[in-house]
């Protein structure tokens, strides 16, 4: 028999009636998350570890999921767990909203810098409807923010041992920390000695046991070795402190020719010895090579020596030095300056030091020996060039006179002084200076200079110079300027004797402490509105100045100006040597976004709750509502009720409007189950406000066949309208909410008689 269109058409209604049915029946299913393969990576191996870097962090879990269908807006939501797998404080991987179809999708996702753990589980929720998927199973996940090989060093100082051995001795113990990480107690470590883990897990080790000792950062089981970490090695050793010295006086006189044997206090014991002159190795090291010949007939024999022991058992070891003293040798010590300049019926003392057992002395002047002068130091009165001659007389060995260094003596022609700033000085920027005299020069003759300041600073009379003048009062060799007005070139001159001096000039501009403030009438230009106009809060007759705009001068000559574009404006008075800067005025032009909400335009609020708005930008502002009326000239107003409100934003002449919508937000769920008994409680399906009295938005209900039965714009939540409808005890209906043609929302409605 042949099929007709009409039972084709019942056909397809049924099924679609049964799929929906079966829809709404099943229950949703989350399923937990699986670590998966990277489609970029070659190889199709899912990860077991992440361990990410700056270099690579890029991984995915595979999530699946059965219907029912989620809502449209609703977002999938990938969360991590803390380090030890809870969830009480999840935080969010990713999340993506364009999966709502797909049954079967991967998320992509980096691991956050501060993840460190073994036992981070993931989950997946959705927003629409809200549900939560099973924890994933456990992975280690470690960001390696530094993966490069550990330096340690005793106390983390940086100095890494030679060798790479430190040694212990008596018992003590050390600390050994890397030196070259940054922030290094922020890490967990993994120390070793001789290759086995330690507890340890701090940057610092105290270490008294002898062995080998490293360390790695610790990213866990897996990411550690992939790291690269793992540092230097220590080798500790243990020993015990012998107490090695050199036998003997602490310093030894010896002449050319001497024999001398410097002996260890410790010997016959397998140790071996490294003598030392000077810090030098001169001899080992060498098994029971407890003494050391000093060789007198070699030239600079003479130093400082000291024995070093190492054996089984004993420590790294080395003795107090001994000095040995060449006798026939010694240092003659000028103690004065090497110039000195002699005033007019002046007097000065030279002396010198030496290092000469029993020394004779003898001075010279120009080369001639000074009769009687035959003493450490000598009292001089005339110019020349002096030096002492001294001999070793005692100590049993011979030697050859030494002469002193020289000094010069002389007479100056002049003097010169040199003042400079005390402290720190820049020209129209400090609002004090200090000047001081730093040196006092003797010119010679040829023009040479001696520094005499130490000598003759308390001798001379002073006088300050500005710009030529004498100060009054001013004749110490410091001066202090505290006053703009004192502004000027600046000189110190001085008297001594016969003698007159000056001192170079130093510039002195202070900044004036006058406050220039420049002020307009408004700060937007506005077409039809007044003009902008500047005016300074100092007069500007007779003054040198300059009108700025955006740091070019546009004026020098009009005390007020009239601003004619925007830009940020500025005057300069040039006045004292030092300008006189103004504060800035930005004038704008007008433009819409000068004014500024803290809230959108379309406001959405909760019925009996408020909602403040604040402007920004402008100079007053009027709100009102639908009706005209003023509510209120504040930069805020406090919303409560819904409709159209109007804000009037004043900037000078220049008005902005903005409208502000405002609507209630709903508070309640679509309902799936009225009863219609005519009780005058829930017998009518009641939409909340977002759907209902909407003119685009159409809501259309089918009966459990599928054939529609109710189909309205603007719905005024009437339905059902009587109760003929209903002959069964329980019946189920079902609903679409759509706007142009988009379903916002669906579902079924249980009606009960």
């Amino acid at each position: 028999m042949e099929k007709t269109n009409s039972y084709n058409r019942i056909l397809v209604a049924a099924v679609a009636i049964f799929l929906l049915a079966v829809t709404y029946s099943e229950a949703q299913v989350l399923n937990k998350p699986e670590a998966a393969d990277n489609p970029n990576l070659a190889g199709n191996s899912a990860w077991t570890a992440a361990c990410a870097s700056d270099s690579f962090n890029e991984y995915f879990v595979n999530f699946t999921w059965n219907p029912p269908m989620v809502d449209s807006d609703n977002e999938f939501i990938l969360e991590l767990s803390d380090a030890n797998g809870n969830f009480g404080s999840p935080r969010e991987l990713t999340r993506v909203a364009d999966k709502n179809t797909v049954f079967d999708f991967e998320f992509q996702f980096a691991v956050p810098t501060d993840v460190r753990g073994e036992s981070y589980k993931m989950r997946v929720r959705s927003t629409s409807p809200s549900k939560t998927s099973p924890a994933s199973d456990a992975y280690p996940m470690h960001y390696v923010d530094y993966n490069s090989p550990l330096l340690i060093s005793q106390d983390a100082s940086g100095n890494i041992p030679t060798g790479g051995r430190i040694q212990l001795c008596g018992g003590g113990s050390i600390v050994l920390s890397p030196h070259n990480i940054p922030s290094a107690g922020t890490y967990r470590y993994n120390w070793y000695r001789s290759g086995t883990l330690l507890s340890e897990k701090t940057e610092r080790i105290t270490v008294s046991t002898p062995g080998m000792y490293y360390v790695e950062l610790d990213y866990g089981s897996v990411c550690s070795g992939s790291a690269n970490t793992l540092s230097n090695t220590i080798e500790i050793t243990t020993g015990t402190s012998q107490g090695i010295a050199i036998n003997g006086s602490s310093e030894i006189g010896l002449c050319v020719g001497d024999t001398h044997s410097l002996v260890a206090n410790i010997s016959g014991v397998g140790l071996t010895y490294t003598w030392y002159k000077d810090g030098v190795v001169v001899s080992g090291p060498t098994l029971e090579a407890h003494t050391l010949n000093v060789n007198t007939g070699v030239a600079g024999f003479e130093g400082s020596y000291e024995v070093e022991i190492e054996g089984p058992s004993a420590c790294l070891e080395r003795s107090t030095a001994v000095t040995v003293r060449n006798l026939g040798d010694f240092m003659v010590t000028r103690e004065n300056d090497a110039n000195i300049v002699l005033l007019p019926s002046q007097t000065k003392t030279l002396t010198i030091s030496t290092t000469a057992t029993t020394p004779t002395y003898q001075w010279y002047k120009d080369g001639a020996p000074i009769a009687g002068e035959t003493n450490s130091t000598v009292e001089i009165s005339e110019t020349g060039v002096y030096h002492a001659r001294v001999t070793e007389t005692g100590g049993g060995c011979s030697g050859a006179p030494i002469d002193s260094e020289s000094t010069t003596i002389v007479s100056p022609d002049s003097f010169e002084f040199v003042v400079a700033y005390a402290g720190a000085y820049a020209s129209c920027q400090n609002t004090d200076a200090t000047l001081s005299l730093s040196v006092i020069n003797a010119v010679g003759g040829s023009g040479a200079k001696t520094d005499v300041t130490s000598d003759l600073e308390s001798a001379f009379s002073y006088q300050w110079m500005r710009d030529g003048n004498a100060l009054s009062g001013e004749t110490s060799k410091t001066i202090t300027i505290s006053d703009f007005q004192q502004n000027g070139s600046y000189r110190l001159d001085g008297t001594l004797n016969t003698f007159d001096s000056s001192s170079n000039d130093l510039a002195v501009s202070l900044v004036t402490n006058i406050s220039l403030i420049i002020s307009s009438n408004g700060t937007v230009l506005c077409e039809g509105a007044d003009p902008i106009v500047f005016n300074s809060s100092e007069g500007l007759t007779g003054e040198t100045f300059e009108w700025v705009k955006d740091g070019s001068v546009i004026d020098t000559s009009s005390e007020t100006i009239t601003a004619t574009e925007a830009g940020v404006y500025q005057l300069i008075i040039k006045t004292h040597d030092c300008p006189i800067v103004s504060n800035e005025v930005t004038i704008n032009a007008f433009d819409e976004s000068l004014l500024a909400l803290d809230h959108p335009e379309e406001l959405i609020i909760i019925e009996g709750e408020t909602e403040t708005v604040t402007a920004s930008g402008a100079e007053s502002y009027q709100w009102y509502d639908a009706n005209n009326t003023l509510l209120g000239t504040l930069d805020s107003y406090d919303f409560q009720l819904e409709g159209q409100y109007l804000l009037v934003a004043s900037f000078g002449n220049c008005t902005i409007n903005r409208v502000i919508t405002v609507t209630y937000r709903d508070n309640f769920a679509i309902p799936n189950v009225i009863t219609v008994n005519g009780d005058g409680i829930n017998d009518l399906w009641i939409l909340p406000n977002t759907y209902s009295r909407k003119n685009d938005v159409l809501v259309t209900i089918y009966d459990e066949r599928g054939k529609e039965i109710f189909s309205q714009s603007n719905y005024e939540n009437n339905w059902p309208e009587s109760t003929t409808l209903f002959n069964k005890q329980s019946m189920v209906f079902y609903y679409t909410v759509a706007r142009g043609g988009e379903n916002l929302k669906q579902g079924t409605i249980t009606v009960i008689r």
